[in-house]
């Protein structure tokens, strides 16, 4: 079993797993997705409202790998840009994938709304500011290119960052529609909601092989065999079954909450805040007014062993945050660690594995994961019914 975080992590304090009732196996079910995290939820969700019978295969618990070390910051916006994803991609396919992220922003709020507890979903404005001044014009270009095909986005000036906010910077893009949510409630609420539609649920059970042989797919466990018409992977950053996905490159990443904070007057409206400069820091607010941060991704396969470097990074993490919030004093409370993937074009991974048409993969690696997750559901929901999807060429697995 890969370690995918360690530390105290926030989102476990506010939700109680509760066990889901053991159930006999079916001889054949619709579809069989393998991982109980967020991208095996979300497709859960969306395949459950399209009448398959499903069965979710976890080796552990749901909700329990990357799931509960993420941030929630949900945003149609990319670590890579717009305009230098039309430089890498094209112009049309960019806008696509885009579009199609801006999309899955708006069906992530229907999953919220249908989820049967709350999952802490709250539309915001993301603040994208400029970590130098050289990153000004990146960032002017950004701008251009967002608004000429639509998307909700100001610009702002330093003298704009600082009617709002206690630190100046030298330009930044605010983008609308962008949201936070909790992201083990939601990863947690849309199982439930597939589960109350008659999914069967399995977990601590490890898949050993998958056979793709003609019309089925035969899954081999720890707890015996399963069969299904198609199977769909979403093992996120530990180890994909059956392929090795050749764009996936680890990085450890740090995360501190502080304890709640009475007064956030000094926080306008609200926004998520993240920048330019890579490694990049980010940070957003949560429902008991604490402040979620993260960044300083390293290049690592695995968690880092020295709690000195760990420690290191911890405080280096609550001083670049204490020096855009001078003035308040702020207390920590939670830190932790986590690996997570990034693609080495910065695209997710999701589609048909090339030789196997039964077997579908959803790997949504990048800072985007959510977003990508709830896109590439929809994208498999298609393949599955064998509909066309324009982002099917863009985020194909050999690409």
């Amino acid at each position: 079993m890969m370690k995918l975080h360690t530390g105290s992590l926030y989102w476990e304090s506010t939700f109680t797993k509760e066990d889901f009732v053991k159930v006999n196996r079916q001889d054949m079910y619709d579809v069989a997705i393998i991982g109980g995290g967020m991208s095996g939820a979300l497709t859960a969700y969306v395949l459950a409202n399209e009448g398959y019978s499903i069965a979710l295969i976890e080796q552990e618990e749901v909700g329990g790998g990357s799931t509960s070390a993420n941030t929630g910051l949900l945003q149609f916006s990319n670590d890579i840009m717009l305009h230098e994803l039309m430089e890498q991609i094209g112009e049309e396919k960019a806008v696509e994938f885009y579009q199609a992220c801006k999309k899955a922003m708006e069906n992530l709020q229907d999953v919220a709304e249908h989820a049967p507890f709350d999952v802490q979903f709250h539309t915001r404005e993301s603040l994208y500011y400029a970590s130098t001044e050289g990153d000004v014009a990146r960032l002017r270009k950004e701008f251009v290119a967002l608004k000429k095909y639509g998307f909700p986005v100001e610009f702002w000036e330093p003298e704009d960052i600082v009617a709002h906010f206690p630190f100046s910077q030298p330009a930044a893009i605010v983008t609308a529609g962008d949201a936070e949510v909790n992201p083990l409630r939601l990863c947690m609420g849309a199982i439930h909601y597939a589960y109350e539609k008659g999914m069967d649920i399995f977990e601590h059970t490890e898949v050993l092989g998958i056979q793709d042989i003609e019309e089925r797919v035969l899954i081999k466990t720890t707890n015996g065999e399963f069969q299904a018409k198609s199977v769909v992977v979403t093992t996120g950053y530990a180890p994909t079954p059956d392929m090795k996905i050749p764009q996936k490159d680890l990085k450890v990443t740090y995360a501190i909450a502080t304890q709640p904070i009475d007064d956030l007057s000094f926080w306008h409206d609200r926004m998520m805040i993240w920048e330019t400069k890579r490694p990049y820091l980010y940070m957003r607010l949560t429902d008991e007014n604490r402040i979620v941060a993260g960044g300083l991704d390293q290049n690592m396969d695995t968690l880092p062993s020295s709690q000195e470097e760990i420690d290191k990074k911890f405080a280096q993490l609550k001083q670049e945050l204490q020096e855009l919030f001078p003035n308040q004093k702020l207390d920590f409370e939670y830190e932790w660690t986590a690996l997570f993937g990034e693609s080495t074009d910065e695209l997710p991974v999701i589609g048909r594995h090339p030789f196997e048409p039964n077997i579908y993969y959803l790997i949504g690696l990048g800072g985007n994961g959510t977003v990508y997750s709830m896109l590439g559901a929809y994208l498999l929901r298609d393949e599955l019914a064998g509909k066309s999807n324009p982002n099917e060429p863009i985020l194909e697995i050999e690409r």
